[in-house]
């Protein structure tokens, strides 16, 4: 009879944590807390501040956490490699991913994403000295780009009519390396990022690509079928109309977030 009474007690015991557990389908565990996936190598949208708290800041840290106060979450934030993000996000170690992400179709079919909050255009980064100026300079020529980026899918698809190689790295900086010390030819990245490098690189300069601006929005990435996209899609839209997106734009691609 004891062990009947003990055996009712761990199954009620059970069902109750279990209980407890789906109350909240967070990856931290905690329905107020979001676990937000980026990759902080990406200035000025995501970057670590080491030259005062080594804290995170830019352009989408700063909207993760206006996002975050308007709709009562608190954010914590969980670095890693640009192409290890929609991983994290489908097996749960990530709530949401705010990392400058285009929602490109074939991301789609894994992920859900929000409205696009910004837009920008593709920068062919060389030496002064390359020779090289357009797309059609490339051919020949080994061409950086970040691994599981819409610039991998852009340099492989010019690959299929240029003779070109086209080699990636897991961080921008990397990619900045090596382009400097004479590994690639050229490298390929967001044009907004490629502002802050050049102006320090004053070797390198920069030519911005044709591109169709649906195909070059950011957007936040949820899980699929995720009660957080029409929530972020709500708070996004008055921030818009409140003229809050753009200033933080102003703060973060004119300089003043530098």
């Amino acid at each position: 009879m004891k062990k009947l009474i003990l055996l009712s007690l761990a199954l009620l015991l059970s069902a109750g944590l279990a209980a407890c557990g789906s109350e909240s389908d967070t990856a931290s565990g905690d329905s107020k807390k979001l676990v937000m996936g980026t990759s902080a190598d990406y200035k000025p949208f995501e970057y670590v501040d080491t030259a005062n708290s080594d804290e995170f800041i830019g352009y989408d840290i700063d909207l993760a956490n206006m996002l975050a106060d308007k709709l009562g979450y608190e954010i914590e934030i969980k670095d890693m490699e640009f192409s290890g993000l929609i991983t994290a996000l489908k097996t749960g170690q990530v709530d949401f991913v705010l990392s400058a992400m285009t929602p490109t179709p074939e991301r789609k079919k894994n992920v859900d994403f929000s409205d696009v909050y910004y837009t920008a255009k593709n920068m062919i980064i060389t030496k002064k000295d390359s020779g090289i100026s357009t797309e059609k300079d490339l051919d020949g020529k080994t061409v950086g780009v970040q691994l599981g980026s819409i610039q991998q899918d852009e340099a492989e698809s010019m690959a299929s009519s240029i003779d070109l190689k086209v080699e990636t790295r897991d961080r921008i900086p990397e990619l900045i390396q090596d382009l400097q010390n004479g590994r690639f030819d050229v490298i390929i990245i967001e044009n907004t990022v490629a502002d802050g490098y050049l102006n320090k690189n004053k070797e390198l300069q920069g030519t911005t690509m044709d591109v169709n601006e649906e195909e070059a929005g950011s957007a936040i990435a949820f899980p699929k079928d995720s009660e957080l996209t029409e929530e972020f899609n709500a708070a996004l839209k008055e921030l818009e109309e409140s003229g809050e997106l753009d200033k933080l734009a102003e703060k973060w691609f004119n300089g003043a977030g530098e």
